[in-house]
């Protein structure tokens, strides 16, 4: 794969990662994971959190087959002290070599305006594997439990690129997931076989993208 940058400025233009991804992407859904209001009895087993696993892993396999590759790209924000360490994901990269693949870059705060003077620095780490090198399971769920106090949960933001379909992935917490494209074909199958799961606050504007 190209650079992650010149990668972006081919397929996605314009479109930095960060949150929140499908209000800055021009072609895109997002879905409802978490239903019935239930976060209140969100223990782990539970109907709520069952549910929500569920959705978002459905809809990982969904763009991810196992054999293709992806790109996966984990922003850690303002962390003067940090340090590369591999063991905050080691459990969720299934074989050694491929976690030391794992690429670091700090870059700018994303967050902060380009005209702006800041100290800030985002910490980028980079993998590029296949599906199956990944335990994604593991980490969708890590995700999903990051403001419920279950552990293990994953804290900072994380995308799934996938590289022939031009897609990117993004589960922000228990509550829903974006996915972007780069082609509404691309993701045509998710809208079409997960309309029921689709955002009803965006319902509307996500229809009027795949209708055009």
């Amino acid at each position: 794969m190209k650079s992650l940058d010149q990668y972006m400025n081919t397929h996605f233009p314009g479109l930095e990662l960060v949150p929140p991804l499908f209000y800055n992407g021009d072609i895109g859904i997002r879905f409802e994971l978490g239903v019935n209001d239930e976060s209140s009895n969100c223990g782990e087993g539970s109907t709520y959190l069952k549910e929500v696993d569920h959705r978002a892993i459905t809809l990982f396999e969904t763009l991810h087959p196992q054999e293709e590759n992806l790109v996966l790209v984990v922003n850690i924000y303002d962390y003067p002290a940090f340090k590369r360490n591999l063991r905050l994901f080691a459990s969720f990269i299934k074989s050694r070599k491929v976690l030391y693949q794992l690429k670091h870059t700090q870059i700018r705060d994303v967050f902060t305006e380009k005209d702006q003077e800041t100290e800030h620095k985002t910490h980028r780490f980079i993998l590029s594997c296949k599906t199956k090198d990944i335990r994604y399971q593991k980490l969708i769920k890590a995700i999903c439990r990051q403001d419920l106090g279950i552990r293990p949960f994953m804290e900072h933001d994380v995308f799934f690129i996938h590289q022939k379909n031009h897609t990117i992935f993004r589960v922000y917490d228990d509550r829903g997931c974006d996915v972007v494209a780069a082609s509404t074909e691309a993701i045509r199958p998710l809208y079409e076989n997960y309309q029921s799961w689709i955002l009803d606050y965006d319902r509307a504007e996500i229809d009027a993208t795949f209708k055009k």
